[in-house]
């Protein structure tokens, strides 16, 4: 949105902001403080992704916002449009968006349904040369981890693969905390565990793209002195949960980052020999730590999702932490 304005100050054309509506809720600041006609009155077209839109079968993490999705445009006073699933009406729609932006000078958004546009195909192909798949450095890192190590992944696939992964070792799922949703904020869940569980090494699984979206955290628990703290990110350069677009991880030195942030430790793997020295060398030392795993992009055709509830969850990992140290 910050773009978008910065657009916007430079020619007068207003920007298009593409997300979910996930999205929405982190963009209520600067919707209420930068482009709002109170302040400083910057037209912005938002293209608004609607999951979890009722009646519609979703995942848990999309049922509240997609609620509240419509009702908040209008807290917020930001004019709508449900696009059209017909091209006509949808191109009569924008027409309509473009004269509202053009006379008011304020954003207008477009709430896009399930189905309205057709699959996205990313052109660019990140990460082929790397031979892992997430899948295989997960299975290679989780088979490593002791029964009183725990972990906290991000959202999207990695969580559904190690999911997939318990069910098959029969080992239930009490150690594991899958954060459904909330992206960006898994390594502050486990940041806020390690230091409430010092006799405990808690593991951060996360991804390139929930990083770089809260690359901020990495300075806090880079600071935090929590020396049970373990930080692994997958980087596979792409948001693969939500159609494989690019992201800036090849592109950014994430140990070098964590380095200079306070991390004790920061390593980088993208063999499976390299992953387990890695694995092994942080494990031997004091945290914090950060271990960057490059990995191919995509993932099994049949990966399953949980079949647990979110509540059951937390259930059971808060069950298992106050079982042990």
């Amino acid at each position: 949105m910050a773009l978008a304005a910065g657009q916007y100050l430079a020619c007068r054309r207003p920007g298009l902001v593409y997300m979910q509506n996930s999205g929405l809720g982190n963009a209520i600041n600067p919707l209420v403080s930068l482009a709002d006609p109170l302040v400083y009155n910057i037209p912005m077209l938002l293209l608004i992704g609607w999951r979890g839109k009722p009646q519609v079968p979703d995942e848990p993490q999309h049922i509240k916002q997609g609620l509240i999705t419509l009702p908040l445009l209008k807290t917020l006073g930001i004019e709508y449009k449900i696009m059209p699933f017909k091209e006509q009406e949808a191109a009569e729609v924008v027409a309509h968006a473009a004269d509202y932006m053009r006379t008011k000078a304020a954003p207008f958004a477009l709430v896009v349904e399930k189905g309205t546009f057709s699959a996205y195909r990313s052109e660019k192909k990140p990460g082929e040369f790397y031979k892992m798949s997430r899948e295989e450095a997960l299975i290679i890192i989780l088979a490593r981890l002791d029964s009183e190590e725990v972990v906290v992944s991000t959202t999207g696939k990695l969580s559904r693969e190690i999911y997939e992964y318990r069910e098959k070792k029969g080992g239930g799922h009490s150690r594991d905390f899958l954060n459904v949703g909330s992206m960006g904020h898994a390594s502050q869940i486990a940041l806020g565990v390690a230091l409430k569980k010092p006799g405990r090494r808690v593991f951060c699984f996360d991804g390139d793209g929930a990083v770089i979206m809260h690359m901020g955290a990495l300075a806090i628990s880079g600071n935090s002195g929590a020396n049970n703290f373990y930080h692994l990110i997958f980087n596979n350069s792409a948001h693969d949960s939500v159609g494989g677009q690019a992201t800036a991880g090849f592109q950014v030195d994430f140990p070098q980052v964590a380095r200079a942030c306070g991390y004790q430790q920061a390593l980088r793997a993208d063999t499976a020999g390299q992953l387990e020295a890695a694995l092994d060398k942080i494990k031997s030392e004091e945290g914090p730590a950060l271990l960057e795993i490059r990995v191919r992009k995509g993932a099994r055709k049949d990966l399953g999702r949980p079949k647990t509830t979110p509540e059951d969850n937390k259930t059971a990992f808060m069950k298992y932490l106050q079982a042990g140290r």
